[in-house]
């Protein structure tokens, strides 16, 4: 349907009042002429009104104006007034229920107002020119009803007669609003709906991917040192003599071992459903060390102040980044130097590993490496920046093809990101001494609730 024939026929409705206005006054007018003698004047008021009422739903200011414009008018001229004009009901309620608040104002204040002027025409005895049209000794009479004397009366009905189909618009009028009112809250609380909604599927989103990310650095943790502390044993078995059955059987045995020790943690982290607080783990500290030192690695173990209970994911934490500390020391350090790990307890737990690089190593980790700013001894790098097979496949970032871009290392990001979970600190560095490049990471764990 064009619009030109959509607005046609929302406004119908408007346009049959408006003709049956005009019809009515018509026939109406046609007495009325014989009593007043003139036609001109009626007829301009029958248009006037038909045009009010019209308009009384599309423009109800408008068509207040028409209708006070009119009166005046017709009381200048000494117009007689007709029974059409009672149409002027229609306009009183559009003017309520559509109106502006402007015009619900003058709308109200009209209706005295326009009683007033009814009682101005009975008193100036306009009405004879059509007493042969309405009995007007009976209005009168009914006038009386409503006060001591008739102009009261005739106030008060003219007010009533206005007042109803106006009181009926402005009922309407706070009808409609309050619906709308609920309408829109019944949306806003639809959206406040949606949103909670969008919003708990977003943290479910979030948890998991931070179980994602948490499983996956758990796993790099679990096979990356097994594998080293396996790849380690396995090189030392070559240079044990084929008679020495016994070493042979024992080297054996702790791949074995830590192959076991292995499947049984990723199976931990697999199965796992209660997030950061589940260890996933099996042994403590110490079997980290001794693990390392039965793969034919020199460890120097210090443990400076009196050990702490720690909570669980607390204890977690301090496992998984020891964990990846021995296992760079191992893939990295130099197999004729010793690995020194210290635990200092000393308000907070302070875990440190220190070995000496291997030449191939430094210069494979001083490709990736991040290196300080300023020119000094002691240089911020990444350890396990090689390339290192147990690592999670990692996007590769969109200038990777720049060959200044350093990168960081799984192991240590993970390392790092554990800590700041739980209000810690990582700190890696290079330092060239004596005896050749070292390696030393630092880590802080917090101690919360411990004895």
């Amino acid at each position: 349907m064009s619009p030109d024939l959509e607005r046609l026929r929302a406004s119908a409705p408007d346009l049959a009042l408006a003709g049956l206005v005009l019809l009515l006054g018509f026939l109406e007018g046609v007495n009325t002429v014989q009593a007043y003698g003139s036609q001109v004047p009626l007829v301009l008021v029958v248009l006037a009104f038909a045009g009010a009422v019209g308009l009384s739903r599309r423009a109800p200011g408008v068509s207040l104006a028409i209708v006070w414009v009119t009166c005046l008018l017709q009381v200048a001229s000494g117009t007689p007034v007709l029974i059409t004009q009672l149409t002027v009901a229609f306009v009183a309620f559009g003017t309520a229920r559509w109106g502006s608040t402007a015009t619900l104002w003058l709308s109200a204040l009209s209706i005295p107002a326009a009683a007033v002027v009814a009682v101005g025409f009975a008193a100036f005895e306009i009405f004879g020119v059509v007493t042969d049209v309405i009995d007007y000794n009976s209005v009168i009479n009914n006038a009386y009803r409503f006060g001591p004397t008739w102009q009261v009366g005739a106030a008060v009905l003219g007010m009533l007669v206005l007042g109803a189909p106006w009181l009926a618009g402005l009922a309407l009028r706070f009808g409609s609003r309050a619906e709308q009112s609920r309408v829109s809250q019944v949306a806003a609380e639809q959206d406040a709906a949606r949103a909670v909604q969008e919003s708990e599927q977003a943290r479910e989103i979030a948890r998991l991917r931070e179980e994602q990310t948490r499983m996956a650095r758990d796993v790099h943790d679990v096979v990356g040192h097994s594998l080293a502390v396996i790849l380690a044993q396995a090189e030392s078995a070559q240079y044990i003599e084929d008679a020495d059955t016994e070493r042979l059987k024992a080297t054996m045995a702790t791949i074995a071992s830590s192959a076991r020790t292995s499947l049984q943690d990723v199976r931990q982290v697999l199965t796992t459903t209660q997030g950061a607080t589940s260890s996933g783990r099996s042994g403590s500290l110490d079997s980290l060390v001794e693990g390392v030192r039965t793969s034919g690695h020199e460890v120097v173990s210090t443990v400076v102040g009196r050990p702490q209970p720690l909570p669980p994911e607390l204890e977690t934490v301090a496992y998984r980044v020891l964990q990846e500390m021995l296992t760079n020391a191992i893939k990295h350090g130099r197999r004729d130097t010793p690995v020194a790990v210290e635990r200092h307890w000393e308000g907070e737990l302070r875990l440190e590993v220190r070995n000496v690089v291997r030449p191939d190593a430094s210069r494979d980790a001083g490709r990736d490496a991040t290196q300080d700013a300023t020119p000094t001894v002691t240089q911020a790098v990444t350890q396990d920046a090689v390339q290192d097979v147990t690592q999670p496949i990692r996007a590769v970032p969109a200038d990777a093809s720049s060959a200044t871009a350093p990168a960081a290392g799984q192991g240590v990001e993970g390392m790092r990101r554990r800590l700041e979970a739980v209000g810690g600190r990582l700190d890696v560095r290079r330092r060239d001494e004596a005896g050749g490049q070292t390696f030393t990471a630092t880590a802080w764990v917090p101690v919360r609730g411990g004895a």
